[in-house]
């Protein structure tokens, strides 16, 4: 069997005001190229889908136009991220007939998508974990479960609920002797180990974010594919693909993100953006995982100095990247802005830092600026003279939990 695993693509989302639209579709039209070339039993999208829960018009027609696309190919398998609205996602579920899986409802965890071998036979089992939000979910994986009582207010209790679940249903598929059918967990969550960047939107609940990764080495699965992630990684604590079992055991599953298709930030300049082909062999397990390239629209990078070296000939292969140009020197120069874009017409990002000050980062933020939590503190720090006490962090927190909500 062979699978592409693919995430995050965010359609409808622009880059410092920039619209992707046209990125998204080349990504899109490589992404069927690659399935049919491929030949490729199944597509698996972990999660974010859309970069909000509204998404114009366009991005919607550019998915339809998409997933009719590839589900000519191969079976589609789709899973809604913390930025889709389940119920939106969901809605076009049965339009594409028996090729297409929107996988939206937690409680369906437990069943699995089959994904069918050349010969008819079941060839893969597939557990769609959509997006788990630990107050939305947390009531009625418990009720799944067996239990009366709520599970605990976080990631990990929801997501371990869950994975039980898949875990018990795996187990009596492979009980009695029956040939061994690989199996994929696709779930969108932080895990332990993984590598995040600026463009991920916070997940924290109660001022935790992630979900350990031995969760889902319990379950029994081969391959974890796993979205929200932008930068494409295995996980750490993730088998490698070559590795075997020793005495008849089988070692962890293979866990990784497949990454956004595009970059979403500056902080993604150095990704590789790309998708991944997973291989199963006859026994099941995983036996390679290649990274195919996607294609760039325009490459992002950082430029740097004072205003001569900015105009000069020091970043003359840079001119038509998309770039953060930060101009250095004791006072802004006149018409900074206008300046730098007649030399770097796709410059997206203008600063100036004064000489002396190269201390911050080039966007001008604090250190631990990717933890809104720990800002907040800061700011309440300097502004009342000492750090929130644990009550007031806890109100801070809930605060932002809400405007994460709110988008």
């Amino acid at each position: 069997m062979r699978i592409l695993h693919t995430s995050d693509w965010h359609l409808g989302r622009t880059l410092h005001g920039v619209d992707l639209s046209d990125a998204h579709e080349r990504f899109l039209d490589h992404l069927a190229d690659l399935a049919a070339a491929e030949r490729v039993d199944a597509v698996l999208v972990s999660g974010d889908v859309f970069d909000r829960a509204l998404p114009p018009v366009a991005a919607v027609e550019l998915l339809d136009r998409a997933l009719a696309r590839l589900c000519e190919i191969a079976c589609v398998v789709v899973t809604p991220g913390n930025h889709d609205s389940p119920q939106r996602l969901g809605l076009n579920a049965g339009l594409l007939g028996e090729r297409l899986h929107i996988c939206a409802r937690p409680a369906a965890v437990a069943t699995p998508v089959t994904v069918p071998a050349a010969d008819g036979a079941t060839g893969l089992l597939v557990y769609a974990l959509p997006y788990l939000d630990p107050d939305m979910t947390r009531a009625g994986l418990a009720a799944a479960a067996g239990s009366d009582e709520p599970l605990a207010r976080s990631h990990e209790a929801v997501v371990g609920a869950a994975l039980r679940l898949v875990r018990d249903d795996l187990a009596a598929r492979r009980s009695g002797g029956a040939e061994r059918v690989p199996a994929v967990v696709m779930a969108h969550e932080f895990v332990t180990g993984g590598r995040p960047s600026e463009s991920e939107r916070d997940l924290r609940i109660g001022g935790v974010d992630s979900v350990p990764a031995a969760l889902f080495s319990s379950v029994g699965a081969d391959y974890v594919a796993l979205g929200h992630l932008h930068g494409p990684q295995a996980v750490a604590g993730s088998r490698d693909p070559q590795e075997r079992g020793g005495g008849g055991a089988r070692p962890a599953p293979v866990m990784r993100y497949a990454g956004s298709p595009l970059a979403f930030s500056f902080s993604e300049k150095d990704h590789r953006k790309s998708t991944a082909v997973v291989d199963f062999d006859d026994s099941g397990a995983v036996a390679g995982v290649r990274l195919v390239p996607a294609p760039v629209p325009r490459r992002l990078s950082d430029v740097a100095g004072s205003l001569d070296e900015v105009l000069g000939p020091r970043f003359a292969a840079r001119r038509e990247d998309w770039v953060r140009v930060t101009v250095t020197g004791e006072s802004r120069p006149d018409n900074l802005v206008h300046e730098v874009k007649k030399v770097f017409p796709h410059a997206l990002q203008v600063l100036f830092e004064p000489t002396g000050r190269r201390g911050r980062s080039a966007a001008g933020a604090a250190p631990g600026a990717d933890d809104p939590l720990a800002v907040t503190a800061d700011f309440v720090g300097q502004v009342s003279g000492e750090p929130p006490n644990q009550a007031e962090r806890q109100v801070l927190a809930e605060a932002l939990e809400a405007a994460e909500r709110r988008g």
